[in-house]
């Protein structure tokens, strides 16, 4: 009899402790749920603010906004192009940058005649480096420029492995990718300024999202100009200058030809005009944005995966494209 008091002692006692931590418990995972509620309500709040609201609502007079000119870099092909187009069908007039003069040539005078603005152009190859920014920094400072547009880049012929790149290849990533981006921004930043007003839109890329291998340099150069568009936001908003970064996944573009996934345009992989007519609606509203609403649930996966399983898989499909170029190439 005794040993069945004690054992009711002990068991009322251990019941008595577990209901403490079944209430810690309880409260933690209440606290847990309720923050899980609210960022999934904040996260729903942004993407509408973002890729639903701006769609439905009346178009923002960048002209009155920001100013009269836009200048787009890498404007002749791709998402520099449909960019400069969709800005041009919002009455602001277009400088474009690239190297190639019959392409400039076509797209000015395509642009002009669609959309009724002016247009100029300038041709300019970043990968030259140095030399090249005096020439532009002249052609630009009688221009009232309101937007920048940093677009111009260069990617791999195919995914490769670092050593495997030319010398020519890395500079021509650092020259086109980096480089141009922050003397373009140099050169045009200091009228914005003097405006108190303008915007500029770096395209960096959702390689960014995490360490992307066999796309390393590309990668990197990229995260340069996320880390570049952020911080100078924060440096010049009191200013009233609007700095974006654009971090878009895969496109269908010339960039990306080399994939025959991509030149099949699945689902997630809008065109480039489709993309800009999104991006340019985030003007103004996101200093960090894919740009896209289906690659920003992209976005929102590619955050939460560990980062050495986002590796394994950049690096098991960079393979493959990697092995399926070589061979083409072969041919």
């Amino acid at each position: 009899m005794a040993a069945v008091d004690r054992f009711s002692l002990l068991y009322r006692e251990i019941s008595r402790s577990c209901s403490f931590y079944v209430e810690a418990l309880a409260i933690v995972g209440a606290w847990y749920t309720v923050r899980k509620v609210v960022s999934l309500a904040l996260d729903t709040y942004s993407a509408l603010r973002l890729h639903v609201i701006p769609r439905l609502s009346a178009e923002v007079d960048l002209v009155k906004k920001y100013g009269k000119w836009a200048v787009v870099t890498g404007s002749t092909d791709g998402i520099g192009k449909a960019y400069a187009e969709e800005l041009a069908k919002r009455g602001v007039n277009i400088i474009l940058v690239s190297r190639s003069k019959e392409k400039l040539e076509a797209v000015s005078r395509s642009i002009s005649e669609t959309y009724k603005v002016e247009t100029d152009f300038i041709v300019a190859d970043f990968s030259k480096g140095r030399e090249l920014y005096p020439a532009l920094e002249d052609a630009l400072k009688d221009r009232e420029i309101g937007i920048l547009v940093n677009n111009v880049g260069v990617f791999y012929a195919y995914p490769d492995y670092f050593t495997n790149l030319s010398e020519d290849m890395l500079w021509d990533l650092i020259h086109v990718n980096i480089a141009s981006a922050t003397m373009m921004t140099h050169i045009v930043l200091p009228g914005m300024v003097k405006k108190k007003k303008g915007a500029i839109v770096n395209l960096s890329s959702a390689s960014c999202c995490q360490p992307t291998p066999m796309f390393t340099v590309y990668g990197a150069s990229k995260s340069y100009l996320d880390y570049f568009s952020r911080g100078l936001h924060y440096e010049y908003a009191s200013k009233g200058i609007f700095v974006q970064s654009l971090t878009p996944f895969i496109a269908a573009t010339n960039m990306t030809s080399f994939s025959s996934t991509v030149s099949k345009r699945p689902i997630f992989f809008p065109t480039a005009e489709e993309y800009a007519s999104h991006a340019v609606s985030t003007l103004g509203l996101s200093i960090r944005t894919t740009g896209y609403w289906k690659h920003a649930i992209q976005w929102t996966l590619g955050e939460r995966l560990p980062e050495w399983i986002w590796a394994w898989f950049a690096l098991y499909f960079s393979r493959i494209a990697r092995k399926r170029a070589l061979a083409a190439k072969g041919k």
